[in-house]
């Protein structure tokens, strides 16, 4: 009996579920993780940055630039962005 393809949606959001290790973080990197090339054997006639960048445009996940390739995470899991204020605040030495 033959399986039913993933989505892009759903095979993204699985891998990170799949591929992550929590003990480090709550996403994967899309190079070092072997996601990206997953994703082009799964999908050989889609581009994988595209498709990552509807994702991201539809809220489906959150894209994190790092060094050699992005990390991907859940919306709820990703890191957190710094406040203009806080930045401010580290900028010009105020306490809080």
């Amino acid at each position: 009996m033959a399986t039913k393809k993933l989505s892009v949606e759903q095979f993204t959001l699985q891998a990170i579920l799949n591929l992550r290790n929590l003990d480090k973080s709550p996403g994967i990197h899309v190079v070092f993780s072997g996601f990206n090339a997953a994703f082009r054997e799964y999908f050989p006639n889609k581009d994988v940055k595209k498709e990552m960048r509807k994702l991201v445009d539809d809220k489906k996940i959150i894209m994190v630039p790092r060094r050699g390739g992005p990390m991907i995470y859940f919306p709820d899991e990703g890191p957190a962005d710094a406040s203009a204020e806080d930045a401010l605040d580290k900028i010009l030495g105020r306490t809080q």
